[in-house]
Protein backbone atom coordinates (compact mmCIF):
# COMPACT_ATOMS: atom_id res chain seq x y z
CA UNK A 1 0.00 0.00 0.00
CA UNK A 2 2.74 2.56 0.92
CA UNK A 3 4.36 1.65 -2.61
CA UNK A 4 0.87 2.55 -4.42
CA UNK A 5 1.24 5.69 -2.57
CA UNK A 6 4.43 7.29 -3.23
CA UNK A 7 3.46 6.42 -7.02
CA UNK A 8 0.07 8.03 -7.19
CA UNK A 9 2.73 10.80 -5.51
CA UNK A 10 5.24 10.90 -7.73
CA UNK A 11 2.65 10.56 -10.30
CA UNK A 12 0.98 13.36 -9.31
CA UNK A 13 3.73 15.83 -9.03
CA UNK A 14 4.72 18.23 -11.92
CA UNK A 15 8.15 18.27 -13.55
CA UNK A 16 10.43 20.45 -12.21
CA UNK A 17 10.59 22.73 -15.39
CA UNK A 18 6.97 22.92 -15.43
CA UNK A 19 6.49 23.88 -11.66
CA UNK A 20 9.04 26.55 -12.75
CA UNK A 21 6.56 27.71 -15.76
CA UNK A 22 3.53 27.36 -13.09
CA UNK A 23 5.85 29.95 -10.82
CA UNK A 24 6.92 32.55 -13.80
CA UNK A 25 3.14 32.94 -14.63
CA UNK A 26 2.08 33.45 -11.25
CA UNK A 27 4.31 36.28 -11.26
CA UNK A 28 2.84 37.38 -14.58
CA UNK A 29 -0.62 38.26 -13.27
CA UNK A 30 0.20 40.56 -10.62
CA UNK A 31 2.58 42.76 -13.27
CA UNK A 32 -0.40 42.72 -15.99
CA UNK A 33 -2.71 43.94 -13.35
CA UNK A 34 -0.03 46.93 -12.02
CA UNK A 35 0.57 48.10 -15.55
CA UNK A 36 -2.99 48.45 -15.82
CA UNK A 37 -3.57 50.26 -12.49
CA UNK A 38 -0.85 53.11 -13.24
CA UNK A 39 -2.13 53.32 -16.94
CA UNK A 40 -5.49 54.04 -15.22
CA UNK A 41 -4.11 56.48 -13.11
CA UNK A 42 -2.18 58.60 -15.24
CA UNK A 43 -4.66 58.37 -18.34
CA UNK A 44 -5.73 61.90 -16.95
CA UNK A 45 -2.55 63.23 -17.68
CA UNK A 46 -2.71 62.12 -21.20
CA UNK A 47 -6.01 61.27 -22.86
CA UNK A 48 -8.36 64.64 -23.81
CA UNK A 49 -11.81 64.99 -22.38
CA UNK A 50 -13.57 63.19 -24.73
CA UNK A 51 -11.92 59.90 -23.80
CA UNK A 52 -11.87 60.66 -20.27
CA UNK A 53 -15.93 61.16 -20.40
CA UNK A 54 -15.93 57.89 -21.96
CA UNK A 55 -13.89 56.10 -19.80
CA UNK A 56 -16.23 57.49 -16.88
CA UNK A 57 -19.78 56.15 -18.41
CA UNK A 58 -18.07 53.11 -18.85
CA UNK A 59 -17.02 53.09 -15.09
CA UNK A 60 -20.77 53.69 -14.15
CA UNK A 61 -21.88 51.05 -16.66
CA UNK A 62 -19.15 48.24 -14.93
CA UNK A 63 -20.73 49.23 -11.42
CA UNK A 64 -24.27 49.09 -12.75
CA UNK A 65 -23.33 45.95 -14.32
CA UNK A 66 -21.34 44.12 -11.52
CA UNK A 67 -25.03 44.64 -9.63
CA UNK A 68 -27.08 43.45 -12.18
CA UNK A 69 -24.54 40.48 -12.56
CA UNK A 70 -24.98 39.63 -9.00
CA UNK A 71 -28.77 39.46 -9.52
CA UNK A 72 -29.31 37.76 -12.58
CA UNK A 73 -25.92 36.19 -13.13
CA UNK A 74 -25.17 34.84 -9.85
CA UNK A 75 -28.51 34.43 -8.17
CA UNK A 76 -30.79 33.37 -11.31
CA UNK A 77 -33.68 36.58 -11.31
CA UNK A 78 -34.37 38.15 -14.37
CA UNK A 79 -34.88 42.01 -13.81
CA UNK A 80 -35.92 44.65 -16.09
CA UNK A 81 -36.07 47.21 -13.67
CA UNK A 82 -32.55 48.18 -13.35
CA UNK A 83 -33.32 51.44 -15.40
CA UNK A 84 -35.58 52.42 -12.22
CA UNK A 85 -32.84 52.21 -9.99
CA UNK A 86 -30.02 54.50 -12.22
CA UNK A 87 -32.85 57.07 -12.19
CA UNK A 88 -33.92 56.82 -8.62
CA UNK A 89 -29.71 57.42 -7.90
CA UNK A 90 -29.14 60.29 -10.29
CA UNK A 91 -32.10 61.92 -9.08
CA UNK A 92 -32.16 61.46 -5.61
CA UNK A 93 -28.58 62.55 -5.56
CA UNK A 94 -29.88 66.19 -7.53
CA UNK A 95 -33.11 66.52 -4.90
CA UNK A 96 -30.69 65.81 -1.90
CA UNK A 97 -27.75 68.22 -3.08
CA UNK A 98 -29.81 70.79 -4.91
CA UNK A 99 -30.58 74.69 -4.48
CA UNK A 100 -33.02 75.24 -2.13
CA UNK A 101 -33.64 78.31 -3.84
CA UNK A 102 -33.34 76.96 -7.46
CA UNK A 103 -36.08 76.42 -9.90
CA UNK A 104 -36.55 72.58 -8.87
CA UNK A 105 -36.90 71.28 -5.22
CA UNK A 106 -33.43 70.62 -3.50
CA UNK A 107 -32.25 70.12 0.31
CA UNK A 108 -29.54 71.57 -0.05
CA UNK A 109 -27.13 68.70 2.04
CA UNK A 110 -23.45 68.41 1.36
CA UNK A 111 -22.95 66.52 -1.75
CA UNK A 112 -20.97 63.56 -0.24
CA UNK A 113 -23.52 62.91 1.79
CA UNK A 114 -25.89 63.31 -0.42
CA UNK A 115 -24.23 60.42 -2.66
CA UNK A 116 -24.56 58.30 0.59
CA UNK A 117 -28.26 58.89 0.99
CA UNK A 118 -28.86 59.03 -2.92
CA UNK A 119 -27.38 54.91 -2.97
CA UNK A 120 -29.62 54.28 0.68
CA UNK A 121 -32.47 55.69 -0.96
CA UNK A 122 -32.54 52.80 -3.89
CA UNK A 123 -31.26 50.13 -1.74
CA UNK A 124 -34.86 51.23 0.37
CA UNK A 125 -36.94 51.06 -2.90
CA UNK A 126 -35.11 48.08 -3.68
CA UNK A 127 -35.89 46.72 -0.17
CA UNK A 128 -39.94 47.64 -0.46
CA UNK A 129 -39.77 44.94 -3.95
CA UNK A 130 -37.61 42.78 -2.16
CA UNK A 131 -40.39 40.88 -1.04
CA UNK A 132 -41.68 40.38 -4.96
CA UNK A 133 -38.25 39.74 -5.55
CA UNK A 134 -38.09 36.60 -3.00
CA UNK A 135 -41.03 34.63 -4.23
CA UNK A 136 -40.89 35.17 -7.88
CA UNK A 137 -38.56 34.25 -10.62
CA UNK A 138 -37.57 34.36 -14.36
CA UNK A 139 -40.20 35.95 -16.75
CA UNK A 140 -42.46 36.55 -14.01
CA UNK A 141 -40.20 38.59 -12.10
CA UNK A 142 -38.71 40.50 -15.45
CA UNK A 143 -42.34 41.44 -15.85
CA UNK A 144 -42.90 42.89 -12.34
CA UNK A 145 -39.50 44.81 -12.98
CA UNK A 146 -40.68 45.82 -16.25
CA UNK A 147 -43.66 48.21 -14.05
CA UNK A 148 -41.19 49.70 -12.33
CA UNK A 149 -39.65 51.30 -15.83
CA UNK A 150 -43.06 52.73 -16.43
CA UNK A 151 -44.17 54.05 -13.25
CA UNK A 152 -40.37 55.71 -13.22
CA UNK A 153 -40.85 57.38 -16.70
CA UNK A 154 -44.46 58.45 -15.53
CA UNK A 155 -43.34 60.33 -12.66
CA UNK A 156 -39.84 61.29 -14.23
CA UNK A 157 -41.83 63.40 -17.18
CA UNK A 158 -44.23 64.68 -14.62
CA UNK A 159 -43.09 65.50 -11.19
CA UNK A 160 -41.37 68.78 -12.52
CA UNK A 161 -40.75 70.09 -9.15
CA UNK A 162 -38.58 67.29 -8.31
CA UNK A 163 -37.21 66.15 -11.94
CA UNK A 164 -37.50 69.40 -14.11
CA UNK A 165 -40.03 67.22 -16.58
CA UNK A 166 -38.79 66.57 -20.09
CA UNK A 167 -36.23 68.55 -19.74
CA UNK A 168 -34.76 67.52 -16.63
CA UNK A 169 -32.30 69.49 -14.05
CA UNK A 170 -29.06 70.72 -13.80
CA UNK A 171 -26.87 68.01 -11.16
CA UNK A 172 -25.02 69.93 -8.57
CA UNK A 173 -21.31 69.82 -8.68
CA UNK A 174 -19.70 67.14 -5.96
CA UNK A 175 -17.75 68.33 -3.32
CA UNK A 176 -15.51 66.06 -0.82
CA UNK A 177 -14.16 67.84 2.22
CA UNK A 178 -13.54 71.57 0.87
CA UNK A 179 -12.31 70.06 -2.68
CA UNK A 180 -15.24 70.77 -5.87
CA UNK A 181 -15.01 68.47 -8.51
CA UNK A 182 -15.99 71.89 -11.32
CA UNK A 183 -14.30 72.93 -14.12
CA UNK A 184 -12.30 75.06 -12.50
CA UNK A 185 -8.82 74.53 -13.49
CA UNK A 186 -5.97 73.65 -11.51
CA UNK A 187 -2.36 72.62 -12.64
CA UNK A 188 -0.83 69.09 -11.78
CA UNK A 189 2.81 68.23 -12.84
CA UNK A 190 2.16 70.85 -15.53
CA UNK A 191 -1.24 69.56 -16.55
CA UNK A 192 -4.79 71.70 -16.42
CA UNK A 193 -6.81 69.30 -14.17
CA UNK A 194 -10.91 70.18 -14.87
CA UNK A 195 -14.04 68.36 -14.22
CA UNK A 196 -13.64 65.14 -16.18
CA UNK A 197 -9.69 64.92 -14.86
CA UNK A 198 -10.91 65.51 -10.95
CA UNK A 199 -14.02 63.38 -11.53
CA UNK A 200 -12.05 59.92 -13.45
CA UNK A 201 -10.09 59.49 -9.65
CA UNK A 202 -13.36 59.58 -7.88
CA UNK A 203 -14.72 57.20 -11.00
CA UNK A 204 -11.63 54.79 -9.98
CA UNK A 205 -12.07 54.22 -6.25
CA UNK A 206 -15.80 53.68 -6.87
CA UNK A 207 -15.43 50.85 -9.03
CA UNK A 208 -12.24 49.28 -7.10
CA UNK A 209 -14.50 49.10 -4.00
CA UNK A 210 -17.67 47.69 -5.61
CA UNK A 211 -15.20 44.94 -7.68
CA UNK A 212 -14.00 44.58 -4.61
CA UNK A 213 -17.26 44.21 -2.48
CA UNK A 214 -18.49 41.69 -5.36
CA UNK A 215 -15.94 39.44 -5.26
CA UNK A 216 -15.64 39.36 -1.54
CA UNK A 217 -19.69 38.22 -1.39
CA UNK A 218 -19.32 36.08 -4.46
CA UNK A 219 -16.27 34.17 -3.61
CA UNK A 220 -17.60 33.46 0.29
CA UNK A 221 -20.79 31.53 1.36
CA UNK A 222 -23.35 34.08 0.15
CA UNK A 223 -22.07 33.39 -3.07
CA UNK A 224 -22.57 29.49 -2.82
CA UNK A 225 -25.76 30.17 -1.73
CA UNK A 226 -26.80 32.34 -4.40
CA UNK A 227 -25.16 30.00 -6.92
CA UNK A 228 -27.04 26.95 -5.45
CA UNK A 229 -30.38 28.89 -5.93
CA UNK A 230 -29.47 29.88 -9.66
CA UNK A 231 -28.38 26.23 -10.38
CA UNK A 232 -31.20 24.28 -8.42
CA UNK A 233 -33.76 25.83 -6.24
CA UNK A 234 -35.34 23.04 -4.59
CA UNK A 235 -32.10 21.73 -3.93
CA UNK A 236 -30.63 24.86 -2.59
CA UNK A 237 -33.96 25.16 -0.07
CA UNK A 238 -33.19 21.54 1.26
CA UNK A 239 -29.55 21.97 1.93
CA UNK A 240 -31.19 24.80 4.37
CA UNK A 241 -30.34 28.17 2.15
CA UNK A 242 -33.14 30.86 2.66
CA UNK A 243 -34.23 31.25 -0.73
CA UNK A 244 -36.57 33.87 -0.18
CA UNK A 245 -34.35 35.75 1.59
CA UNK A 246 -31.12 35.78 -0.45
CA UNK A 247 -33.11 36.68 -3.50
CA UNK A 248 -34.24 39.56 -1.53
CA UNK A 249 -31.36 40.17 -0.43
CA UNK A 250 -28.95 40.43 -3.69
CA UNK A 251 -32.24 42.72 -5.34
CA UNK A 252 -31.25 45.35 -2.69
CA UNK A 253 -27.74 45.08 -3.69
CA UNK A 254 -28.14 45.60 -7.02
CA UNK A 255 -30.47 48.35 -6.45
CA UNK A 256 -27.53 49.94 -4.45
CA UNK A 257 -24.98 49.21 -7.43
CA UNK A 258 -27.50 51.02 -9.93
CA UNK A 259 -27.98 53.82 -7.19
CA UNK A 260 -24.40 54.44 -7.57
CA UNK A 261 -23.94 54.14 -10.77
CA UNK A 262 -26.71 56.44 -11.63
CA UNK A 263 -25.32 58.95 -9.00
CA UNK A 264 -21.78 58.76 -11.34
CA UNK A 265 -24.34 59.12 -14.42
CA UNK A 266 -25.17 62.51 -13.73
CA UNK A 267 -22.36 63.74 -12.43
CA UNK A 268 -20.62 62.85 -15.93
CA UNK A 269 -23.46 64.33 -17.89
CA UNK A 270 -23.90 67.26 -15.47
CA UNK A 271 -27.63 67.25 -16.00
CA UNK A 272 -30.21 64.33 -16.13
CA UNK A 273 -33.30 63.44 -18.59
CA UNK A 274 -36.10 61.62 -18.39
CA UNK A 275 -35.39 59.90 -21.51
CA UNK A 276 -31.90 58.68 -20.62
CA UNK A 277 -33.71 55.77 -18.34
CA UNK A 278 -36.21 53.93 -20.53
CA UNK A 279 -36.49 50.37 -21.37
CA UNK A 280 -33.32 50.64 -23.40
CA UNK A 281 -31.02 51.23 -21.02
CA UNK A 282 -32.16 48.14 -18.99
CA UNK A 283 -31.32 46.12 -22.15
CA UNK A 284 -28.42 47.48 -22.68
CA UNK A 285 -27.00 46.57 -18.73
CA UNK A 286 -28.48 43.01 -19.99
CA UNK A 287 -26.55 42.79 -23.23
CA UNK A 288 -23.74 43.86 -20.93
CA UNK A 289 -23.76 40.90 -19.01
CA UNK A 290 -24.60 38.17 -21.43
CA UNK A 291 -21.54 39.79 -23.25
CA UNK A 292 -19.07 39.87 -20.85
CA UNK A 293 -19.97 36.74 -18.73
CA UNK A 294 -22.79 36.02 -16.54
CA UNK A 295 -22.04 35.39 -12.63
CA UNK A 296 -17.82 36.96 -13.29
CA UNK A 297 -17.07 40.42 -11.87
CA UNK A 298 -14.61 40.92 -14.22
CA UNK A 299 -17.32 40.07 -17.07
CA UNK A 300 -19.40 42.44 -15.80
CA UNK A 301 -16.61 45.51 -16.86
CA UNK A 302 -15.74 44.30 -19.82
CA UNK A 303 -19.13 44.00 -21.17
CA UNK A 304 -19.70 47.36 -19.62
CA UNK A 305 -16.78 48.97 -21.14
CA UNK A 306 -17.90 47.27 -24.53
CA UNK A 307 -21.83 48.75 -24.53
CA UNK A 308 -21.32 51.95 -23.33
CA UNK A 309 -18.35 53.10 -25.22
CA UNK A 310 -19.30 51.54 -28.67
CA UNK A 311 -21.82 54.08 -29.58
CA UNK A 312 -20.20 56.72 -28.29
CA UNK A 313 -16.62 55.75 -30.47
CA UNK A 314 -18.83 55.57 -33.53
CA UNK A 315 -20.87 58.58 -32.77
CA UNK A 316 -16.74 60.39 -33.17
CA UNK A 317 -15.27 58.47 -35.78
CA UNK A 318 -18.64 58.55 -38.06
CA UNK A 319 -17.38 60.64 -40.34
CA UNK A 320 -14.27 57.81 -41.38
CA UNK A 321 -16.39 54.92 -41.08
CA UNK A 322 -18.73 53.48 -43.83
CA UNK A 323 -22.20 53.43 -43.58
CA UNK A 324 -22.30 55.20 -40.36
CA UNK A 325 -23.62 58.69 -40.53
CA UNK A 326 -23.22 61.03 -37.45
CA UNK A 327 -26.94 61.31 -36.20
CA UNK A 328 -29.60 63.61 -37.58
CA UNK A 329 -27.71 63.87 -40.80
CA UNK A 330 -28.73 60.89 -42.71
CA UNK A 331 -27.67 59.05 -45.58
CA UNK A 332 -26.41 55.81 -43.70
CA UNK A 333 -26.90 54.19 -40.35
CA UNK A 334 -26.65 56.37 -37.26
CA UNK A 335 -24.42 55.26 -34.77
CA UNK A 336 -26.58 54.13 -32.08
CA UNK A 337 -28.42 52.08 -34.40
CA UNK A 338 -24.78 50.28 -35.65
CA UNK A 339 -24.09 49.77 -31.99
CA UNK A 340 -27.27 47.77 -31.09
CA UNK A 341 -26.63 45.96 -34.54
CA UNK A 342 -23.22 44.85 -32.53
CA UNK A 343 -24.50 44.39 -29.36
CA UNK A 344 -27.40 41.66 -31.09
CA UNK A 345 -24.10 40.37 -32.69
CA UNK A 346 -22.08 40.46 -29.92
CA UNK A 347 -24.88 38.49 -28.21
CA UNK A 348 -25.35 35.91 -29.87
CA UNK A 349 -21.89 35.14 -30.69
CA UNK A 350 -21.96 35.21 -27.16
CA UNK A 351 -24.98 32.38 -26.38
CA UNK A 352 -23.47 30.36 -29.50
CA UNK A 353 -19.91 30.03 -29.44
CA UNK A 354 -18.97 31.04 -26.16
CA UNK A 355 -21.68 30.50 -23.44
CA UNK A 356 -19.03 32.09 -20.72
CA UNK A 357 -18.92 35.62 -22.65
CA UNK A 358 -15.57 37.38 -22.61
CA UNK A 359 -14.25 36.59 -19.34
CA UNK A 360 -14.29 32.95 -20.36
CA UNK A 361 -11.97 33.78 -23.23
CA UNK A 362 -8.40 33.40 -21.32
CA UNK A 363 -10.05 30.03 -19.84
CA UNK A 364 -10.91 28.85 -23.75
CA UNK A 365 -7.51 29.86 -25.16
CA UNK A 366 -5.44 27.76 -22.47
CA UNK A 367 -7.84 24.91 -23.37
CA UNK A 368 -7.24 25.42 -26.56
CA UNK A 369 -3.35 25.46 -26.13
CA UNK A 370 -3.58 22.41 -24.33
CA UNK A 371 -5.57 20.33 -27.12
CA UNK A 372 -2.76 21.18 -29.79
CA UNK A 373 -0.34 19.95 -27.56
CA UNK A 374 0.73 16.20 -27.98
CA UNK A 375 -0.24 13.47 -24.72
CA UNK A 376 2.90 13.43 -23.15
CA UNK A 377 3.72 17.10 -22.93
CA UNK A 378 0.84 18.54 -21.09
CA UNK A 379 1.85 21.47 -19.05
CA UNK A 380 1.24 21.43 -15.23
CA UNK A 381 -2.38 23.26 -15.94
CA UNK A 382 -4.15 20.32 -17.18
CA UNK A 383 -4.27 19.35 -13.76
CA UNK A 384 -6.29 22.64 -12.60
CA UNK A 385 -9.95 22.96 -13.09
CA UNK A 386 -10.96 26.04 -15.45
CA UNK A 387 -13.37 28.57 -13.40
CA UNK A 388 -14.63 31.99 -14.69
CA UNK A 389 -13.16 34.38 -13.39
CA UNK A 390 -15.02 36.23 -10.75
Amino acid sequence: MSDLLTKVREGLRPPAAAGSGAGSGRWLVPVVWLAIGLALLAFPFYLETFWLRTGLLAMAAAIGAIGLNMLSGSTGQLSLGHAFFLAMGAYGYCVLAGDPDGPATGLGLPPLLAVVLAVLLTGVAGGLFSPIAGRLRGAYLGIATLALIFIGQHVLFNAHDLTGGFNGRVVPRLEVFGFVFDAERIVVAGVPFQAMEKLWYVGLVLLLGCVLFARGVLRGRPGRAMNAIRDHQIAAGVMGVPVARYRGMVFVISSMYAGLAGVLLALVFERTVPTYFSIVLSLEYLAMIVIGGLGSVGGAVLGATFVSMTPLILTRYSEALPLVTAPGTGGGFAPGEVSRFLYGGAVVAAVLFLPGGLARLPAAWRARQRARRPAGEAGPDTQRNEEVPR
